[in-house]
């Protein structure tokens, strides 16, 4: 944002530049009336002209017409004529000569360059643009690695920050322990997986669970979107994924976080996304790069999608992807566990039940739970309490599943007595069947679109 202000004000400043320079030249002459030569002669034969400015070829002065007061400003572009100042002077008009300013050889240059350096400065302009802004090296750095490096020192995050997805925290729990003590695995003959996919639905924790893996094991972490390796140039996106490979080398052992590889990764062929050269270049790189002719052992990639379904199958085949993590949707006992950790920078009352919250959210993911504690937060404070009760948490836990309360809907008695009748036969129902889920609130209260 920062830097496209700073191109717009330098734009801004170029052609306010141009204006002046341009209103400079043509404001001598905007409010003079031009006449020709013979008639300027004319003119000055029948006296009215009064005064004259000769600058160069250029004469200007005034033409007096009736009176002495209604003059008319002129100018006219005369000859080398010897005789022009002697007839001027015999019929009486006074002369004043001023030399002609010729500009300066390097003013010249400029003003016949500055065309041409706009038009080279426009295309650098839309060739940034084009090509997602630069970056550092200015526009012919787009062919490197837009991954940002999270060192150890700077990630902090590690498995007790990650809740409700036990399984998956196993399986990439060796991963952790062959980049503390490689030695212990190697003197066995085993051999590291290149490459972990973690698949779940949205908002599980699939990129938390990745930076976890990183802070656990105190090894810098590349981190990249699938969508920053395209662009609208053939190449750009295996060239950004050669570099970002050959950074990984140096700083190996490391691992290489790959957010969304969809979007690059799909499969080739299959009318998924349709054909784009550039995509199926920067897969191709991708699919050498974690096991081609030159292995990368020290450099672990972890990938996240949430469509695992539409990936090419060489991408998923053990040497690359060895191993595919899911990351599920949490059960009771992990909902529980992730309101403990988001409610750790919450202050909560003592009538806070996290088991009850945790089983009347089915279907929650970690996202809409750290969502549902930072609800709760919000109207704590809008009713200016000083913790956080039970009540914001069933407010908070309503507003999420069915919307806003409707409190400004016009309803009829009537209807509302029948909408009342309806819902208390559903209680009922509910509360006198054997298997269904207990009765946790009954209202007519409109939310959302309900």
């Amino acid at each position: 944002m920062g830097n496209m202000l700073k191109n717009v004000l330098v734009w801004l400043v170029l052609i306010v530049a141009m204006l002046m320079a341009f209103n400079a030249i043509s404001d001598s002459k905007e409010n003079k009336q031009q006449i020709e030569y013979s008639q300027f002669i004319e003119q000055v034969n029948k006296g009215e002209i009064a005064n004259v400015n000769i600058e160069g070829s250029v004469v200007s002065g005034y033409l007096i017409k009736g009176t002495r007061t209604d003059k008319t400003e002129f100018f006219t572009n005369a000859p080398l004529d010897e005789k022009l100042v002697p007839t001027l002077l015999d019929k009486k008009v006074r002369v004043k000569v001023t030399p002609e300013e010729k500009p300066s050889m390097l003013t010249s240059l400029l003003f016949s360059l500055l065309p041409v350096m706009l038009l080279i400065g426009a295309w650098f302009y839309f060739m940034r643009m084009q090509t997602g802004g630069g970056g550092k090296g200015g526009a012919f750095s787009f062919g490197k690695s837009r991954a940002k490096l999270l060192d150890k020192d700077t990630n902090k995050v590690t498995f007790a920050d990650v809740a409700g997805c036990d399984e998956a925290k196993e399986e990439v729990q060796e991963i952790v322990d062959y980049l503390k003590a490689p030695n212990r695995y190697q003197s066995l003959g085993g051999r590291v997986p290149r490459g972990i996919l973690l698949a779940g639905s949205p908002g599980t924790g699939k990129t938390l669970l990745a930076k976890a893996i990183a802070g656990e094991a105190q090894v810098p972490f590349f981190s990249i979107s699938g969508s920053d390796f395209v662009e609208m140039f053939v190449g750009v996106g295996a060239s950004r994924v050669r570099d970002m490979f050959e950074q990984a080398k140096k700083n190996a052992p490391c691992i290489i976080f790959i957010d969304e590889i969809d979007a690059v990764g799909r499969q080739r062929g299959a009318g998924l996304g349709g054909g784009n050269d550039e995509r199926e270049q920067t897969l191709n790189q991708l699919l050498v790069e974690m096991d081609g002719f030159e292995s990368n052992q020290t450099v672990i990639v972890i990938a996240a999608t949430n469509r695992p379904d539409v990936l090419d199958p060489a991408l998923q085949r053990p040497g690359r992807f060895d191993r595919q993590v899911v990351v599920p949707l949490p059960d009771i006992r992990g909902r529980e566990q992730i309101l403990k950790v988001h409610a750790q920078k919450v202050p909560l009352d003592e009538s806070v039940d996290l088991v009850s919250l945790a089983r009347g959210t089915p279907g929650f993911s970690g996202a809409d739970l750290a969502n549902l504690v930072n609800e709760a937060a919000l109207f704590a404070g809008r009713r200016n309490k000083v913790k956080v009760d039970q009540s914001d948490f069933e407010d908070a836990k309503d507003k999420i599943y069915m919307g806003p309360e409707r409190r400004s809907m016009v309803m009829h008695e009537d209807e509302k007595r029948a909408t009342a009748y309806h819902e208390a036969g559903h209680a009922i129902v509910a509360e006198s069947l054997e298997y269904t889920d207990p009765v946790h609130k009954v209202t007519i209260m409109p939310r959302g679109r309900a």
